[in-house]
């Protein structure tokens, strides 16, 4: 998945930091794109020997010995060999390191230009100097990065899994998926998803894995859970374009590896989802 990337390390753990020339600066334009140079299956990103014309630059984390910066703006930049390039076009054509990079970049991005103003009292806020958080200086509010929970849910039947396309966006299968909403756990948000966009009542639901998401600032939670009675489908198209419980020699994977979506399919589709394998989810 996206955040395997060992031997490597990240580290996202907020820095009162200043850029380096050895460091990097990410930047991105108004249309959420990110400016970089590709060479093969590595993503370059722009150094900070000659850092733009602003104040707004915040240091945002750490791959190894790498640190990274981001320039809060939406200006658009030239940089010889370098190009703005939209975060799903990358999906697949790099490695997990760098695609993490862009895509958690992309999530503080999306945080800090949505929040110039205060909710509270409209002053302008600043950056905190000891945490990563905004400040409003006139009534001390402290706004900190917002974060989506939403579930991906294998609901299994028998020898059969519950695969999914969404009506719009990514177009390769996909399992139920969906945010929580306020008062919800994550097991209430799996039944309500799975009962909302297919008609399928579930049970044993069980906790798999989780990963972040940065391009929808989302945290992905995955879950198994198995058809409770009825089996029936009653697809929700405004959500859905297809919905089918399909045998495991029948399930196509989706054509990379780094999502949670993916490696839950694939557990399915490999048979390794055992009586014992369920024992030690528990």
């Amino acid at each position: 998945m996206i955040q395997d990337i060992d031997p490597s390390k990240f580290d996202i753990a907020f820095k009162n930091l200043k850029p380096q020339a050895t460091d990097f600066i990410l930047y991105f334009n108004k249309n959420g794109e990110i400016l970089i140079k590709a060479e093969g299956r590595r993503l370059l990103f722009p150094s900070a020997k000659n850092p733009p014309a602003t104040e707004k630059i915040i240091y945002l984390f750490s791959v190894d010995e790498k640190r990274y910066f981001l320039a809060v703006t939406q200006d658009e930049i030239s940089l010889a060999g370098f190009s703005y390039q939209g975060l799903r076009e990358l999906r697949g054509n790099c490695g997990n390191a760098d695609l993490l990079v862009a895509f958690t970049a992309y999530h503080l991005w999306r945080w800090y230009t949505d929040n110039h103003f205060c909710g509270r009292c409209a002053a302008e806020l600043s950056f905190s100097e000891t945490e990563r958080a905004l400040v409003c200086k006139k009534c001390g509010n402290t706004i900190y990065p917002r974060i989506n929970p939403a579930v991906i849910v294998a609901v299994t039947k028998g020898d059969s899994l519950l695969v999914t396309r969404y009506r719009n966006g990514y177009n390769h299968n996909a399992l139920v998926a969906g945010f929580t909403e306020i008062g919800e756990t994550l097991e209430q948000t799996v039944a309500r998803e799975v009962m909302e966009e297919t008609g399928i009542k579930v049970k044993n639901i069980s906790y798999y894995k989780s990963q972040p998401w940065g391009i929808a600032q989302d945290i992905l939670v995955g879950f198994f859970c198995e058809a409770d009675g009825d089996d029936e489908i009653r697809l929700d198209e405004n959500e859905l374009k297809f919905a089918q419980w399909l045998k495991r020699d029948e399930i196509e994977l989706q054509p990379d590896s780094i999502s949670l979506t993916n490696e839950m399919m694939k557990m399915f589709k490999e048979g390794k989802l055992t009586a014992k394998f369920f024992r030690e989810l528990k």
